[in-house]
């Protein structure tokens, strides 16, 4: 069977050994006395620690080992990350009128001073300079989720809050400090003589998010960055699908003596990422990796589209007076529809060339207005965050029951959606689910009978369909494993094998 273990993300995936030290090519990590493993994710974060027998997961969250991957900064600058970012944006922005403002960049004079009748000099003549950019001035504070999934695009180098402008790293470092200290506090209550806590290995999706051509690179850069201020001074990477299956490997040691060829589905957030493992007894190696922008989120944003768009008058039609006629034409519904689905910025929706339109809509005192006034309450209160929210409760209650309720009285919608009706919302990001292990089978020629054992894990991989998927391609096969832990756990093993690669120099 052909090898493809090609450079991935700026550095090289060895042929790796679960039990029996480190290929020649990753001999510069040395073993540690404990494994760290830590996985940023999109949605939510996880931390592990390895004592070389035993697997301890990291409680991030008062009663919780699985910590929001969120930074809230209020208007004193004050920074909160995880469940109490998300606490402090609802408090402070749920339900709360918006109040946009064009931003002040600063004053120009117009003309120059003169001497007046009386011999004293006169004040000259200034103007207000007004940028391009709008400035909510009620906002007590910005909530920054999904910053993962920005790492590989080029064109969001920073992000605004208030007057300031913050990069990436600046967002997501005050998470990773947080890591870093509950992994402190957990190893001097767990592990005995645990040597230097400078260490660790960082998960990352085999391809990042983004448009751009060195978008992985880019991405790793950042995140080293950020975690080198958090004090990882000593940092490896692996990849997340791996991760996870050597995680399971881990757990399974005696399960079978005979060769296996094992697929790991990691379903997440932001991502969705594939490898292929040869497992021999103890030995594994990766012999495919593949990995497509496709996850939580994206299901999220479709969800939106689907149900709510036409509540809030998407496909209506819109009658003013023009000229010499009235001028009748759809609503002009796209102009809003990037920033409805991106919740962060959905605030710039309140400039008059969005809000004035509206207002003229909901005039007409047709049943559509009611449509209209829906969206124009949703903007004007900030409810962009909280909606998204009971859709993901929506799509989490549709894993467990055939029928779920949509209920946001906020925005007087309430409704039954059946488990059927979603699947076939995302009928079309189901196909590329399906296609992409296709993709990872052609890529080592492999069909789906040559696989052995189908490892799912990742939130997303909990929706029926999405196990449907799976089961009948690899029937009897299919087994889930640990969804919001499997990656963090196997970053630990393989921080404390040695695994993990070094971030290269360019």
């Amino acid at each position: 069977m052909p090898n493809h273990q090609k450079p991935l993300l700026g550095f090289d995936i060895p042929n790796q050994n679960s039990s029996q030290g480190q290929s020649s090519e990753s001999q510069a990590i040395q073993r540690t006395s404990i494994g760290i493993g830590i996985d940023y994710g999109t949605s939510n974060s996880a931390a592990a620690i390895f004592d070389g027998t035993k697997v301890h997961l990291v409680e991030l969250e008062r009663y919780s080992i699985i910590m929001p991957s969120a930074t809230y900064i209020d208007k004193d600058f004050q920074i909160s990350t995880g469940q109490g970012a998300i606490n402090h944006y609802i408090e402070s922005n749920t339900g709360r009128t918006v109040e946009l403002s064009a931003e002040i960049l600063g004053e120009s004079r117009t003309t120059a001073g003169q001497i007046g009748d009386k011999g004293l000099p006169e004040e000259g003549n200034t103007q207000t300079l007004y940028g391009q950019s709008f400035v909510d001035g009620g906002q007590q504070g910005r909530l920054f989720r999904g910053i993962k999934r920005l790492l590989g695009s080029t064109d969001s180098p920073r992000l605004m809050v208030f007057d300031r402008a913050f990069r990436l790293v600046a967002l997501i470092t005050p998470l990773l400090l947080r890591i870093r200290k509950s992994i402190e506090l957990q190893i001097s209550n767990e592990v005995p003589a645990p040597g230097e806590i400078d260490h660790a290995c960082i998960g990352h999706p085999v391809n990042f998010e983004g448009s751009a051509e060195n978008r992985n690179r880019a991405a790793l850069d950042m995140l080293s960055e950020a975690y080198g201020y958090a004090e990882f001074v000593n940092q490896s990477y692996y990849p997340e699908p791996i991760a996870a299956a050597l995680s399971y490997l881990h757990e399974n040691q005696e399960q079978s003596a005979q060769p296996q060829i094992l697929l790991a589905v990691d379903f997440g957030g932001g991502t969705l990422d594939l490898c292929l493992i040869r497992r021999e007894q103890s030995d594994f190696e990766v012999i495919a990796t593949h990995g497509i922008g496709l996850g939580g989120d994206h299901i999220d944003q479709v969800m939106f589209k689907k149900l709510l768009f036409p509540l809030l008058g998407k496909g209506e039609r819109w009658k003013r007076a023009g000229e010499d006629r009235e001028i009748e034409t759809l609503f002009p519904f796209e102009e809003y529809e990037d920033l409805l689905l991106n919740w962060a910025i959905s605030y710039m929706l309140n400039q008059n060339k969005f809000t004035t339109p509206l207002m003229q809509r909901i005039s007409a005192g047709d049943e559509a207005s009611i449509k209209f006034q829906r969206l124009y309450d949703m903007i004007k209160s900030n409810y962009s965050y909280l909606v998204f929210q009971c859709i993901k409760e929506l799509k989490a209650e549709l894993s467990d029951a055939h029928s779920a309720k949509l209920d946001i009285p906020e925005l007087d919608i309430e409704f039954e959606l059946s488990r059927e009706q979603f699947e076939l919302m995302i009928s079309g990001l189901l196909d590329k689910f399906s296609q992409s292990i296709s993709d990872v089978l052609q890529l080592v020629e492999l069909k789906s009978s040559d696989v052995d054992l189908v490892i799912r894990t990742g939130g997303s991989s909990l929706i029926p369909a999405v196990k449907r998927i799976l089961e009948a391609r690899f029937p009897g096969k299919v087994i889930e494993h640990d969804p919001f832990t499997s990656v963090a756990a196997g970053l630990a093993i393989a921080d404390y094998e040695g695994l993990g690669e070094k971030l290269k120099q360019e």
